[in-house]
């Protein structure tokens, strides 16, 4: 898969990493992609970026990262049909232009099936973007706060804690140990509805955001004591995270640790997973989240450790997480043509270009026979709207054209003699 780049930039982050030059790398990306095809870092042009995003179109604004203005992400579609999600940050953030480019070359080297991996990146004038995998699946707060179908299953709760506590522990393993506000909009499904955590929280923060919510009672103390993020911080994030799967609440620490100090863990636990597992699962998953929200940085467990831990919890291994899910396998992803993407989008400018390339023509000048019953003042009025609406078209008036088009057919049908 090749990268799609900005001429006046290095592709895939260059020579000072110790990889090939740029015009060997285009190569080596064809035919060598990165872990389950996905392929290596390069940093985009701004115009393939505008033009996969169609404009970065309202309508292609997602939440599946938890972001909100003025940092937006969108999907989108390269060229090649590869799918992606980007960030784009607003004006202000990212100042340094060499901060930026570090930050992103050094995250985009990672490569694990527990991340939604970062493809690559995009800094032109005043622009700052960031390029990852598209996970179509929604985030973990839509599937565990605002299910509509099912609540999720214990065993896929299950699943999601081990999935993110791997995906930490490899971060950890690359010396990318920090993640900024780690939370249940950062955990995001793919394709086959396997959580996976975003790589954009492993960006170093910019100048225009912190690095946790402010909501000051999900944050670990020694950030409000400080204002910095360590490893140990990342560790409580991931107990409140733990908080989230066990109750299908977004509940305060302190609550809950009153909770289980009192040993309520009944009042702690979602009614939803009644009967799923049993006291002695459901009181290591409370023992785990315990250990993650000490108080003092030093006594909370390292990502290995609590993969150790959540190994041993897991139920239902052999069923796919789509299953778990109660969502059919790839039904997110069913493929498109371009004219029913713009059609599902509701792009009617995309529509008339789409049209226009396969040649689209009106009626006009057409040599077009009809019976002389058909000659009625009824069918003549439908023609001439007709024709009105193609002209419309043509000139992107698609208000009229489509007023044109869909005035009601009032035709009456003639007997053959």
């Amino acid at each position: 898969m090749g990268c799609e780049c900005s001429k006046l930039s290095a592709c895939c982050s260059g020579s000072e990493y110790g990889e090939a030059a740029p015009e060997a790398q285009d190569v080596e990306n064809e035919e060598k992609p990165g872990v389950d095809n996905v392929p290596v870092f390069c940093e985009y042009s701004i115009e393939t970026l505008r033009t996969a995003t169609s404009g970065f179109a309202m309508e292609n604004i997602v939440s599946e990262h938890g972001e909100k203005a003025p940092n937006v992400v969108y999907k989108g579609k390269l060229e090649n049909q590869f799918r992606i999600a980007v960030k784009r940050f607003n004006r202000s953030a990212w100042p340094d232009t060499r901060q930026f480019l570090e930050e992103a070359r050094a995250v985009g080297q990672l490569r694990n099936r527990r991340l939604a991996n970062l493809l690559g990146c995009c800094c032109e004038g005043d622009e700052r973007l960031l390029v990852a995998e598209y996970m179509p699946n929604d985030t973990l707060a839509k599937h565990l706060f605002h299910w509509e179908a099912q609540p999720m299953k214990w065993a896929m709760r299950l699943r999601v804690a081990l999935h993110i506590a791997e995906a930490l522990e490899y971060c950890t393993s690359k010396e990318r140990a920090l993640y900024h506000d780690l939370n249940a909009y950062r955990i995001v499904f793919d394709d086959d509805v396997n959580p996976r955590l975003s790589c954009f929280g492993l960006m170093k923060n910019s100048r225009d955001g912190r690095s946790y919510s402010t909501n000051l009672a999900f944050t670990p103390p020694e950030y409000l004591r400080t204002g910095r993020v360590t490893p140990e911080s990342v560790m409580y994030s991931f107990g409140t995270l733990l908080l989230d799967l066990l109750s299908g609440k977004h509940i305060p620490p302190s609550h809950a640790l009153d909770l289980i100090r009192d040993r309520n863990i009944q009042t702690l636990t979602d009614s939803c997973l009644e009967g799923q597992f049993s006291s002695d699962e459901g009181t290591e998953l409370v023992r785990l989240a315990s250990r993650c929200l000490q108080y003092e940085p030093r006594e909370r467990p390292n990502p290995r450790s609590l993969v150790t831990a959540l190994v041993t919890l897991q139920k239902d291994t052999e069923v796919p997480s789509h299953v778990l899910m109660g969502i059919p396998h790839g039904a997110a992803a069913l493929p498109l043509s371009p004219l029913g993407d713009a059609c599902l989008r509701m792009d009617l400018t995309a529509i008339h270009e789409i049209l226009e390339k396969l040649g689209y023509k009106d009626d006009e000048g057409a040599a077009t026979e009809l019976s002389f019953q058909m000659w009625t003042g009824q069918m003549q009025e439908t023609l001439n709207s007709k024709k009105k609406g193609d002209v419309a078209f043509r000139h992107k008036d698609f208000r009229a054209s489509i007023e044109c088009y869909t005035q009601p057919l009032h035709v009456e049908v003639y007997p053959i003699s």
